[in-house]
């Protein structure tokens, strides 16, 4: 019993850990604007994935950001 209890928390803490992994990845981010990549530097976490999801604004408008691409 005491083998099983150890191994589902284990399993638990590994759940946990690969997506505080995955939460915190960092990527190099940047936009397309008027043909030039416009960099927006090392992202992580959830910074990376509100830019991704919303886009970068500017004074000419919002644009898909990609990151890690």
């Amino acid at each position: 019993m005491k083998t099983n209890m150890l191994f589902i928390a284990l399993l638990g803490l590994m759940a946990v850990s690969f997506s505080a992994c995955k939460k915190n990845k960092c990527e190099e981010c940047h936009y397309d604007k008027a043909g030039a990549e416009i960099e927006l530097g090392e992202k992580c976490g959830d910074e990376m994935e509100s830019l991704e999801a919303n886009g970068y604004t500017d004074t000419t408008g919002t644009y898909i950001v990609h990151c890690g691409h």
